[in-house]
């Protein structure tokens, strides 16, 4: 098993005590032990074959967790979420990723109705029954409709970051196969997508058989779905289809161009190899019969006279006309990041104290941070006004000790419904850096929220919007708003959006950070860690970055201290 799946198993176990209507800190303390191991630099399986000590060192994992943990490793299952089941169907989690469906509700649709599954739901919201409830009008009942058709239209689609947790391990075992001379994952995955299907691995080998068999004999394999020789296909335990295909050398860059994708770039390209009598396929450029050539990628590119398109840009989104206008944007590096602006501790809602958020932010290199723990309006996570001086004051502290680093005085501050700030303007004023965003009320209309997160940008002391669309991936819809507006509020109040690099968000999507670049706004990219570990998320929010056409100058902690400093003057 890998880290992500003793993860999944906290967080059914989470929405199962939910449903249950069990202690929110019981329910809290699976979600936070799930976000521990998920985060670990290592294997879970290193320290479970250790002593349990080790294991009750990570936080939120006490001696009943580990011992939990514990029980997976060797057996396989845990005796605790198999109860779980017994008492609570456990399809009823997959109605709680419904949007507009949380616990509560699907708790109430079992009891009155026996539904258990997202298709008996599906029944009863067409029948009329459901909008027969308290608190199920036609109003939500026509939301549970159009959240089921979101929920089925991403069935079998897998994050970015739980594709790398799958993928990396097959690739490490892959290369130590007999014979392998080249190696690399084609499509979505190597466009850097917020979400991958199948995956599709191309290799060049001087032993095709043995790297089928090597391949198919994966640990992690399922079943086998077919074996040839230069195609075969697993499914992994975790669900994930993976696709090896074997190709001449001479052939390589060609398949990897046309196996990379996007189809509708590839489209365009065979389209303008047509103009010049060429035909382009996945094993090289031709004319007639002739093999012009294909080894690599930049010979197919150059067979049309157009430079080498990085991956991420294949989207065909503008970018073959800009390529031959030779107009390409040097798009962003992990290493031009200077800063990260959005982290929380355990003054709120995060795992680790300031002084080793601060500590984690130096040993990757930064210059300046931001500490930006929640406001008053989040329940159960939010400081007071006390709290802020009180964290400010350890800052201050802090900063006194440390001349590398930058430590910026900062909050997320919650967006209330008309669009106020729930900290006072004095507050406000004492911050380095105001971080605002939504996280209540999502069910408004697209202009009560655009008038909403408007009027807030417009407050003098706003620095920057955070995930402006509050989408999680693979389980909640953006809320309605107009992402148009919002960039011309933000070019109009020097407010900077944020490109929130959590896995689970990638807030903005690509499309709207071409949108914000037009238009000149400036990006940040942020963490949002809660854990020290999530700062390593950065890299997501830079493969985000790089498909919607940002530069380094286009990001704003790319900048030196004092540039960013000169921004925080709007």
């Amino acid at each position: 098993m890998e880290n992500i799946d003793y993860a999944r198993v906290f967080e059914e176990i989470a929405d199962l005590l939910e449903i249950q209507g069990a202690n929110p800190f019981r329910v809290r303390a699976y979600r936070n032990a799930a976000r521990t191991v998920e985060t670990l630099s290592q294997p879970l399986e290193s320290l479970l074959k250790g002593e349990e000590q080790r294991l009750e060192e990570l936080p939120g994992i006490g001696k009943d967790l580990a011992g939990k943990l514990r029980e997976l490793f060797q057996t396989g299952e845990l005796e605790f979420l198999n109860e779980l089941r017994q008492q609570v169907p456990a399809s009823l989690v997959q109605i709680m990723q419904i949007p507009g469906l949380g616990p509560k509700r699907a708790r109430q649709v079992w009891d009155a109705l026996d539904i258990t599954s997202v298709d008996e739901l599906e029944q009863a919201a067409r029948s009329g029954a459901l909008e027969q409830l308290p608190g199920f009008g036609s109003t939500m009942q026509a939301r549970v409709l159009k959240g089921i058709e979101e929920l089925k239209a991403r069935a079998g689609r897998f994050k970015l970051s739980d594709a790398d947790i799958y993928v990396q391990p097959l690739l490490a075992y892959l290369r130590q196969a007999e014979g392998l001379v080249d190696l690399e994952v084609a499509g979505s995955y190597r466009r850097r997508c917020e979400t991958v299907g199948d995956i599709d691995i191309l290799a060049t080998t001087s032993n095709g058989s043995s790297v089928m068999d090597h391949f198919v004999a994966y640990r992690e394999a399922r079943e086998i779905l077919a074996k040839g020789p230069t195609k075969s296909s697993i499914r992994l335990k975790a669900g994930l289809q993976v696709d090896l295909r074997l190709v001449p050398q001479e052939s390589y860059g060609a398949a990897m161009h046309y196996f990379t994708g996007s189809k509708a770039h590839n489209i365009a390209i065979r389209g303008i190899g047509r103009e010049r009598g060429l035909k382009i396929n996945e094993y090289g450029v031709f004319s007639g019969d002739r093999l012009i050539c294909g080894e690599t990628e930049e010979e197919v590119f150059g067979a049309v006279d157009l430079p080498w398109i990085s991956p991420e840009l294949r989207e065909a989104r503008g970018e073959i006309e800009a390529a031959r206008v030779k107009r390409l944007p040097k798009i962003i590096e992990l290493e031009d990041i200077r800063g990260d602006l959005q982290m929380h501790t355990t003054y709120s809602d995060g795992r680790n104290t300031a002084e080793e958020m601060v500590q984690a932010c130096r040993e990757r290199g930064y210059k300046y941070m931001a500490i930006t723990d929640h406001g008053p309006a989040l329940r159960m996570a939010g400081l007071k006004p006390s709290d802020f001086r009180r964290q400010f004051a350890e800052i201050d502290e802090l900063q006194e000790r440390l001349d590398d680093i930058r430590i910026l005085k900062s909050a997320e501050v919650d967006i209330l419904e008309d669009g106020s700030l729930d900290l006072s303007d004095g507050l406000l004023a004492e911050m380095d850096v105001v971080v605002i965003a939504v996280h209540s009320k999502f069910n408004l209309s697209r202009a009560e929220m655009t008038k909403r997160i408007s009027k807030a940008m417009q407050h003098p002391q706003v620095n920057i919007l955070a995930h402006p669309t509050g989408r999680l991936i693979n389980r909640r819809e953006p809320y309605p708003v107009d992402v148009e507006e919002l960039v011309k509020v933000a070019q109009n109040e020097a407010v900077m959006l944020e490109l929130n690099a959590q896995p689970d968000r990638l807030d903005l999507r690509d499309f709207h950070l071409q949108m914000a670049r037009e238009a000149g706004v400036k990006i940040v990219i942020n963490t949002d860690a809660h854990r020290t570990a999530e700062l390593d998320y950065m890299h997501y929010g830079v493969d985000q970055a790089r498909r919607g056409w940002l530069e380094e100058a286009d990001v704003a902690n790319t900048y030196s201290l004092a540039k960013f400093l000169e921004l925080m003057q709007k």
